[in-house]
């Protein structure tokens, strides 16, 4: 397993990179939410620096245009592409985002598709469900992987929609701080659910939802809920020999002094 870190495209991105190798970090997940940055331009800018740094990107993290609120109100109304108003302009976001990740020649493109709903039996899920094939079958083109962040379904219902859109195409971005950040699952006994679907992995941890209305606390790795030594152990069960991708969504020196922390407590855990 090689650990990394997330990398958010913007104006500094290549002096971020080069922070990565710094760290001591063998990859990155590209974070790209600013489509005006998906540039040729750009693209040279990124691949010369993995090139300089000899650092792997494991996937491109692939945001939308519109609101985006992260909580249980106005979360499921605004996130991703599960919202009817902002579907059609964030299926052409996805669409741009793919090809700006095939140029980078990466083959997996991660987002979050929203609260999927659990119940298979609306025109809700049907539509949404299209919607995911329309994007799969534009990056299967590309040859690509889809991949769902997880979080905002239960793991039951991530699954039944990769089998329902059935494209060949589909994987699971596994972050175990989201499923217990918005209360979906303990992520261990998740990792049983999705077996071979997981193509990638968040080191991320926190906190089960007290208040109704708002996510749970992201803690520093090892601080909350995630039982890392679990984790790994299944993973490896299941034959995952991926990027393990160090998240921490706080900024400044305490963010860089977390990842160097995430860093020594997963090395001790994959090579115990």
């Amino acid at each position: 397993m090689k650990l990394g870190t997330m990398v958010n495209l913007d104006e500094n991105v290549v002096e971020k990179i080069k922070d990565v190798k710094k760290y001591g970090l063998e990859s990155f997940q590209l974070c790209a939410w600013n489509h005006d940055l998906m540039t040729d331009e750009y693209v040279e800018k990124i691949l010369s620096a993995t090139k300089e740094t000899g650092l792997e990107i494991s996937a491109v993290w692939v945001g939308w245009e519109g609101e985006a609120t992260w909580d249980f109100v106005r979360g499921p109304i605004t996130l991703g592409i599960v919202p009817v108003f902002f579907r059609e302009k964030r299926i052409a976001n996805l669409k741009h985002g793919s090809d700006f990740t095939k140029k980078l020649g990466v083959t997996d493109m991660v987002t979050h598709m929203g609260f999927i709903p659990e119940n298979p039996n609306t025109d809700d899920y049907r539509g949404v469900v299209e919607a995911i094939r329309e994007i799969a079958l534009y990056c299967k083109a590309n040859g690509q992987y889809l991949l769902f962040e997880t979080g905002q379904e239960t793991p039951i219902t991530l699954k039944r929609t990769i089998v329902t859109v059935n494209t060949g195409n589909l994987g699971i971005n596994l972050d175990p701080a989201n499923l217990i950040l918005y209360g979906k699952a303990n992520p261990c006994d998740a990792v049983d659910i999705f077996g071979d679907y997981v193509r990638g992995v968040h080191a991320k941890d926190g906190e089960y939802p007290t208040n109704p209305n708002y996510l749970g606390e992201e803690k520093r790795i090892g601080d909350g809920r995630a039982n890392f030594p679990v984790l790994i152990k299944k993973l490896k069960e299941h034959g995952y020999n991926g990027s393990i991708t160090i998240e921490r969504e706080i900024s400044g020196d305490q963010q860089i002094a977390d990842i160097k922390y995430a860093k020594k407590f997963l090395e001790d855990i994959i090579n115990g």
